[in-house]
């Protein structure tokens, strides 16, 4: 269901944090991540729980982790490891290289290009989405 202007602008955050351009069916939460709102996995995270509904201290064992860390998680106080980030994508329905580059990881698959085609890889995102000129995007 889409927010409407007259909603509480903490639910519009929250639909904008958690909205993706590529639907997803997922049975608790309306939308997807888009990483690319620049926001970080902690409020990724509180975000898809509020909007799924559950509390920290039911959500903490379907992930593996105590709610005390779940809470720092959410706090911004510590990064999540690769594993919780895919036990998280996998209970929520999300994309996890979404939540990867939310958490400040590259997805492996794209570590790999970048590694196996350092050169190609590094000019093809400088040309496409800008670099020495001062950060233009190109199209």
């Amino acid at each position: 269901m889409p927010i409407t202007g007259k909603q509480d602008e903490s639910l519009v955050s929250a639909a904008a944090l958690t909205r993706c351009d590529t639907p997803i069916d997922n049975p608790k939460v309306a939308y997807g991540v888009n990483p690319m709102g620049r926001r970080k996995f902690a409020g990724v995270l509180k975000n898809l729980r509020k909007q799924s509904g559950i509390g920290i201290k039911r959500l903490a064992p379907h992930l593996g982790v105590s709610y005390s860390y779940l809470s720092k998680l959410e706090h911004g106080i510590t990064i999540p490891s690769e594993k919780l980030v895919y036990k998280t994508a996998e209970y929520f329905s999300c994309d996890p290289d979404s939540l990867l580059l939310a958490a400040g990881k590259v997805p492996p698959d794209v570590l790999r290009i970048l590694q196996e085609h350092p050169e190609d890889a590094l000019a093809f995102l400088k040309q496409r989405f800008g670099g020495a000129d001062g950060g233009k995007r190109r199209s």
